[in-house]
């Protein structure tokens, strides 16, 4: 597929996005380049992990995960033999907000990619044999699951950080979860939560609004926003009271995994941005920041070590994991924590500052370079309800950011009597390696 040439402009912006808001509830939004002969689509809606019922944990994503296994117009085989023959892809998966899919194909294809679409959307089957083949491949991911280190320490860690609430239950739920739910479940489900309310839908490439415009009108025409129940109300998010660690206990691994962690900033939060770049600076920039130099690099203490952040539209996840030896784990932890408090005690340094800077900014600008790229990124900016000219401002709102807005903003967020620490592997490798 071609990607983004240099005849556009860079950023997306008022004046190469068409936004447009149909009669259903729904906002579709187009960026052309004639200079490319695909397109990439992205959408969302409303349909999310937050709704579903405690004993069917892993229901919306394996509902999303069906939409293209039949629907009363294809089976299996003619849905995936259309894509094939076009070279084109389509996917469906479901998070904690929302229910997404993405797809990409030439430009040509662009009335055969929106109609599956909607016909997948609209009119799933969910049919038995490929609902229990379906079944079997996600059972056997959670058995591989419960094996791994990293991914036992991370789902660990969110329910800690998000007790009793829906963000800390694992999107592809557990082994009991997923063989109680059956095909009237995924009925129930997407008659209640699939509807074009609030759904966005975003284009990038080398196809015209008003084409766009004509194909989604026609392909989603019938679906409309009276087939919408109320919406169960969201449970509210509580911040974790104490400190917290814990150990999962995981036989023969030879590698510990270590998840230090707090709750962090909402996507459209005022300090976001600040944490943003402190987080660059922390464990992400050159060799993973601070904390892979100061525990990778010079004490020798990880095989990996980098912090990331993850923010939603109410809530985010603040981190830092490590792989280590066993035998390393408490070092490893206790060297975490005091860099940690120093980030929070002392500023950043002039050079870091500047350094992370230009990265953020060059980073942005080579995101936006396909069309998958600047389809995310339009996405973003009207999911989390920012002005289109929002990366026009981009550069700006970082560079005005100072040592002390990021020291600030670290401190409200890394507390140490509110952090979770979670560690997963073998304890008794502590003593053979």
């Amino acid at each position: 597929m071609n990607t983004m040439k240099n005849n556009l402009p860079s950023l997306p912006g008022p004046e190469n996005i068409k936004r447009f808001e149909l009669e259903n509830g729904s906002v579709l939004l187009c960026l052309n380049n004639p200079n490319s002969s695909s397109f990439y689509m992205v959408g969302l809606l409303k349909a999310a992990s937050k709704y579903e019922d405690k004993t069917r944990i892993g229901l919306a994503d394996f509902t999303a995960s069906m939409l293209t296994r039949g629907t009363e117009h294809r089976d299996f085989n003619q849905i995936h033999e259309l894509l094939e023959s076009a070279g084109a892809s389509l996917n469906f998966s479901a998070s904690n907000q929302n229910t997404w899919f993405s797809g990409r194909a030439l430009a040509e294809d662009l009335p055969m990619l929106i109609n599956l679409s909607a016909d997948c959307l609209l009119h799933p089957t969910f049919p038995s044999a490929y609902l229990e083949r379906m079944r079997a491949q996600i059972l056997t991911s959670l058995d591989i699951r419960d094996q791994d280190t990293g991914e036992m320490a991370s789902l660990t860690a969110d329910k800690l950080l998000f007790p009793d609430h829906p963000y800390g239950e694992p999107l592809d739920g557990y082994p009991h979860t997923i063989q109680a739910i059956t095909r009237s479940d995924m009925i129930d489900f997407h008659q209640s939560y699939y509807f074009p309310h609030e759904m966005i839908l975003v284009f990038a490439g080398g196809v015209e609004a008003e084409q766009v415009l004509e194909q989604v009108n026609r392909s989603f025409s019938g679906w409309n926003s009276a087939q919408k129940k109320l919406l169960p109300v969201d449970v509210p998010i509580t911040s974790t009271k104490e400190a917290v660690r814990k150990h999962i206990e995981i036989p023969g691994k030879s590698q510990m995994d270590v998840l230090i962690g707090c709750q962090g900033p909402a996507r459209p939060a005022d300090d976001f941005l600040a944490i943003h770049l402190g987080n660059d600076i922390l464990g992400q920039f050159g060799m993973m920041g601070r904390i892979g130099e100061e525990v990778r690099v010079k004490a020798g203490l990880a095989y990996y070590a980098s912090s990331s952040l993850n923010s939603w539209m109410d809530s985010g996840v603040w981190e830092v994991s490590a792989g280590v030896n066993p035998k390393n784990t408490e070092k490893a932890i206790e060297l975490i924590l005091e860099e940690l408090q120093k980030f929070c005690s002392q500023p950043v340094t002039d050079e870091e500052l500047q350094d992370s800077k230009s990265h953020l900014v060059g980073r942005l600008a080579l995101s936006l370079e396909s069309n998958a790229g600047l389809a995310n990124a339009i996405m973003g900016m009207e999911h989390f309800k920012f002005s289109l000219d929002y990366y026009h401002r981009y550069a700006g709102f970082i560079n005005a950011i100072t040592a002390d807005d990021i020291v600030q903003a670290s401190r409200k967020y890394l507390d140490k009597d509110k952090m979770i620490i979670v560690s997963a592997g073998s304890q008794a490798s502590k003593g053979n390696t």
